[in-house]
């Protein structure tokens, strides 16, 4: 039993579970869109997830203690090695033009952990975007973005029309939907300069903020040219569970409320696209 929960946490730890989360979404854009099973940039999405949560994650702790490191984090540095060289082989598969596309999102994680800007604008001494008052869930929300809808589209030589600009903008939106519970969960932790919002609008007008920003995610999904019933059905489910997790959220949550359930609902929400 012991084993099975270092393994579990491993697979949490190790960002295994938020790549599968990343990994479904993609693969959601592909079904809305109509393109068939592209291998190369699901499985490039998958491991360059595992990569830069990891680097972003543990890059400090590697900084600071590389002479020292716990075995666990050993562990988790020689996987997120072998995820980095899968991660460029499936990258070598896709065009120069999507590589290019893509850099602009390393680029964006490289410096959301790296300390690159002037001290006046950060509430601590890493100087990190992520480290930027308020700007956290939003920099999380634009890379998820940019990765789970224009890379699949870009990738499969698709038009950027208003569908993939409305997908984009409902992508967006879901993700800083998902991302409450967790911020509400961070009240304990965060400090109060990092303006995150629990913090500046309270946990309650937050809950509200997530039955708002579900109701136009839905609304926006009849504006798109083409339609598909099942995909506004299963929209419809996965909103009303991901609102019910954002309604129970607490300060002290249970371990895996935030870290394991509200991060599956993205593969929940492509089993159920799937069955349907």
């Amino acid at each position: 039993m012991k084993v099975l929960q270092q393994l579990f946490n491993f697979y949490l730890n190790a960002s295994v579970h938020v790549a599968l989360s990343v990994y479904a979404l993609t693969y959601i854009t592909l079904i809305a869109f109509g393109i068939t099973y592209h291998e190369a940039v699901l499985y490039f999405v998958f491991y360059a997830t595992i990569t830069g949560y990891n680097f972003v994650k543990y890059f400090g702790l590697a900084k600071f203690h590389h002479r020292s490191l716990a075995a666990w984090l050993k562990a988790i540095q020689i996987f997120s090695l072998i995820c980095f060289v899968l991660m460029c082989y499936y990258a070598y598969q896709l065009p120069l033009k999507i590589l290019s596309y893509i850099l602009v999102f390393g680029v964006i994680t490289f410096f959301y952990a790296i300390p690159f800007l002037p001290k006046r604008l950060f509430i601590d001494k890493h100087h990190n975007l992520r480290s930027i008052a308020g700007l956290k869930v939003y920099v999380i929300a634009l890379v998820w973005t940019g990765v789970t809808v224009f890379l699949p589209i870009l990738s499969n030589n698709k038009p950027i029309n208003t569908d993939v600009l409305i997908t984009a903008t409902q992508r967006f939106m879901f993700v800083v939907l998902l991302m409450l519970p967790f911020e509400i969960r961070d009240l304990k932790y965060d400090s109060l300069k990092l303006s995150t919002i629990p913090q500046k609008i309270g946990v309650i007008a937050t809950k509200i903020i997530g039955g708002v920003l579900a109701a136009f995610i839905f609304l926006l999904e009849f504006f798109k040219d083409e339609v598909l019933e099942t995909y506004i059905l299963s929209l419809a489910m996965i909103l009303i569970v991901t609102v019910l997790f954002v309604m129970f959220s607490t300060v002290h949550q249970r371990k895996y409320y935030s870290a394991f359930w509200v991060e599956i609902i993205p593969v929940i929400w492509l089993i159920l696209l799937k069955i349907l």
